[in-house]
């Protein structure tokens, strides 16, 4: 009788990339952690920590690379297929999550539960071309390996329900590896987005491109808000509702946005 079962192939899979692509990234992040900060102990500011981010996220899709030519796949496999759909997709992922986003706020706007601070257009002028960059980068690399290389990998031993909670809440906890005291309130809000990111690549019939525009438009509108300062909440609100820490994924309004377009998804195209 076996005394040890040995885990499925998937979860062997998932260990190893995560192995895999952090141990080819360290080489490049304690150096580069050293050099911006003096010593690694020290905590990181937010511009210091872009860079660090950056070279992990150059690093991803080479390990996504090598293990697709390991399984003998493609990238059009995970749902990253160069063709025009991928980008029409795009712009309605973006789309629908800059609308969700403007909603939410022009709601909690009508309520009082924040201002608006005009004088910060200015600003937002100069950044808003950068963080789409900066959204686009983030919302592909990470959708080919959550959505993509992960999901397809645990959907080989695992229903595809139990994939998505499973790949959902890898998401979510890997965020914690850059912030923790403001990441622990979000984390059933990020659980959910990869929820809703999963939701986006099954109704587009196994492509990328609307989760990649959802999860570019969401961090490009919030990005926007947050370095501008274009916002400030007023405390009308509960805490519970408008998010702890200003963070809407924190609280019951970022919550129902996500479910919000998850419903519009499963009812439009589902």
């Amino acid at each position: 009788m076996a005394i040890f079962n040995p885990p499925p192939a998937a979860i062997v899979k998932v260990i190893a990339f995560f192995a895999a692509w952090t141990i080819f990234w360290l080489p490049v992040a304690i150096p580069l952690t050293i050099l911006l900060n003096g010593r690694v102990a020290n905590p990181l500011t937010v511009k210091q920590k872009l860079p660090i981010i950056s070279s992990l996220y150059l690093v991803a899709p080479l390990i996504v690379g090598g293990a697709s030519w390991v399984e003998g796949t493609s990238f059009s496999d995970y749902g990253l297929s160069w063709q025009p759909s991928i980008l029409i997709s795009l712009a309605l992922g973006w789309g629908l999550s800059v609308f969700g986003i403007a909603c939410v706020f022009a709601v909690e706007w009508l309520l009082g539960w924040i201002e608006w601070n005009p004088n910060n257009q200015q600003p937002l002028a100069s950044v808003w071309l950068p963080l789409l960059g900066l959204g686009l980068w983030i919302g592909i690399t990470e959708e080919l390996i959550f959505r993509g290389f992960l999901l397809n990998e645990l959907s080989q031993d695992y229903s595809i329900w139990l994939a998505t909670a499973i790949s959902s809440a890898i998401f979510a906890l890997l965020h914690l590896v850059w912030e923790q005291k403001e990441v622990v309130p979000q984390l059933p809000g990020l659980f959910l987005m990869g929820v809703v990111l999963v939701l986006a690549r099954w109704v587009d019939d196994g492509s990328l491109g609307l989760a990649w525009g959802l999860h570019a438009g969401w961090v490009w509108g919030i990005s926007c808000l947050d370095t501008t300062g274009l916002i400030s909440y007023t405390g009308k609100g509960a805490t519970w509702i408008t998010g702890w820490g200003g963070q809407p994924l924190a609280g019951g309004a970022g919550m129902l946005c996500l479910l919000g377009t998850g419903a519009f998804l499963w009812v439009l195209w589902g």
